[in-house]
């Protein structure tokens, strides 16, 4: 089961959770689309995850080249 974590002051998420067994970052967008982003050993979470880190611009720059898609939860 995913523990969401809502996000607050993100535009461009609502929420975010992590799945350290698969290694696997999951985010729910405004609309209510959740994804998931595999290959993302521990420190990737941690600096997705970390105060102040803008998480749109980590998508792009970052997650949207890892493994992914829409997940349905």
């Amino acid at each position: 089961m995913i523990e969401w974590i809502p996000v607050n002051g993100s535009t461009r998420i609502v929420a975010e959770a992590y799945d350290p067994e698969d290694e696997k970052i999951y985010v729910r967008f405004p609309d209510g689309v959740e994804w998931w982003y595999a290959a993302c050993p521990p420190h990737v979470w941690e600096e997705f995850a970390a105060p102040g880190q803008s998480r749109g611009q980590y998508i792009a720059r970052i997650l949207d080249f890892k493994p992914n898609g829409r997940h349905s939860g």
